[in-house]
Order: structure tokens, then sequence, then C-alpha cells
């Protein structure tokens, strides 16, 4: 029987594309679709193609309602908490593909879907941006110095990115980074040496002209290595991530972060 999704943000850009995917894939069905502006259009029709029969709504609740087997948010940092809460109060897994939750939230996430006996998958779910937080934790154990950088457009409304806050964090837990200097004992303004994130020092970049793009660097002395992840123009490249994740986040309890934990340890 096809996975029953429903999709939040389903008019947006990644939200199209993810769209047209899940009607033309053999194993899934586009349950329901949520998006404010295009409420009560057909998706098919405001996704610029053909009616479905499927009407959007513009209430998360209401959709949930209808028993979806999995929620997929590509929605707004200020909904994705209220929308993931409301979905695991209701026993239904949730990929989100939206940046901007913090620690607390994640752990009171975990909590919540822990206790509901449901999976919550998060991160970037571009195949690339897993490999390289894959090959970043696989570095951070040789070499003890890093920091990450990360680049987004003006209009990006979270500053670090959920991938450079995730990577950051994922860092951190593999230990501590070193630095010769505490950067809390530098000479001069302290947001020059970039956020804490778990230790890991995360510096946010936004302008005109930039496309997403984030990079961890690492320091030895007389060498280095960067290990970077860009985004081009097309927001397809997280379809086949997202779907995955669809797929697999009925066979595990609690949050997972990061697609690479799907590819290499599920």
């Amino acid at each position: 029987m096809p996975l029953k999704i429903c999709l939040a943000g389903a008019t947006g850009g990644v939200g199209r594309q993810l769209a047209r995917a899940i009607l033309a894939a053999p194993d899934l069905t586009l349950h329901g679709a949520v998006a404010r502006r295009a409420a009560g259009q057909d998706i098919g029709a405001a996704i610029g193609g053909k009616p479905v029969g499927i009407t959007v709504q513009a209430d998360i609740e209401g959709a949930l309602d209808a028993k979806p087997d999995v929620l997929v948010d590509y929605t707004h940092p200020s909904a994705i908490k209220h929308h993931v809460l409301a979905a695991v109060a209701r026993k239904i897994p949730v990929v989100v593909g939206t940046s901007g939750m913090n620690a607390a939230d994640h752990d009171e996430i975990e909590r919540a879907a822990t206790k509901a006996g449901v999976g919550v998958a998060t991160g970037n779910f571009a195949l690339t941006a897993a490999l390289m937080q894959h090959f970043a934790l696989i570095a951070a154990r040789y070499v003890p110095h890093w920091e990450v950088l990360e680049y987004c457009k003006a209009e990006k409304p979270d500053a670090p990115s959920g991938t450079a806050t995730e990577l950051a964090e994922q860092l951190s837990a593999v230990r501590p980074p070193v630095y010769a200097i505490p950067p809390d004992e530098m000479i001069g303004p302290p947001g020059a040496r970039g956020a804490d994130i778990h230790g890991t020092r995360v510096h946010a970049v936004r302008l005109h002209g930039l496309s997403a793009a984030c990079e961890v660097i690492f320091g030895m002395p007389g060498e280095r290595i960067a290990i970077r992840h860009d985004m081009q123009s097309s927001d397809a490249i997280f379809v086949e991530g997202t779907l995955l994740a669809a797929r697999k986040v009925q066979d595990f309890k609690g949050i997972v972060r990061g697609l690479d934990k799907l590819l290499f340890k599920a």
C-alpha cells in the first residue's frame, strides 16, 4: 500500500518539487497539502500542473486529522516546532527539512516523539550535504582544530543555518574543538569569533548574490583541509533525500538529525 504523505509548505520552492515527485512515485501518495496562500486550490494546479483532486489546506491540524502516514514539513522556522508537535501528538512520524530549530527545540521534540513512539527526521536532505557531514565527523576524530562557515542569501531569516548548527553540534559531540587562544579571551568584539554552538565556532554570512553553502575548515600546523557543500540553483537536490527519510522514518522512535544517519547508520 502506498505511503500516505501530508506535505506542509507544498507550494514553496522545495514543496513544489516534492509534490511532483510524490505524485509520480508508485510507492507514495500525496494524502494532503498545506499552504496558506494557496488554500482552496487544487495542489496540481497550484504547482503549475493538472488538477489531481487534492485541495490545499491552510490548517495543519485539519490535514493531520486526516491521518497521513508521514508529515513532510518545508514551511517556516516560526511554524515548524508547532507542526512537529501537532503531528507527534497524533502519533504521525515527521520529516523536517525546514531549518531554524535550536537545541532546546530538538530536546523537546525528542522527548515528545519518544513518548509517542514515533520518529522525527530533521536536517539538510541533500545527498552531498549528508556526505559533507559524514566526512567532517570522520575528520574531527583526527584533527582537533576546526571552525564552521556558512553562507546564504540576505533574506534567509535564521542564522546560523540549520545545516551549520547541526554540523557544529555533531562535531562538538565527537570531541570539543581546541583553540590556540580561547575565543572568549580574544581582544576585540566577542562576536568577531562567531557564535558558540556547543563549543564549535560558527560564522554566518548573509548577502545578496550568495547561494547557500556550508563548510568546515580543519587546521593543523602547516596544513588544513576544507570540506564544503554548495547548493546551486535547484531545490530539486532535496527531493531524493527527503523521500528516503519519509520512507525510513516509521522504522525508528525519537529524533534522528541528519540524512547521514539514515544513509550510514540506519
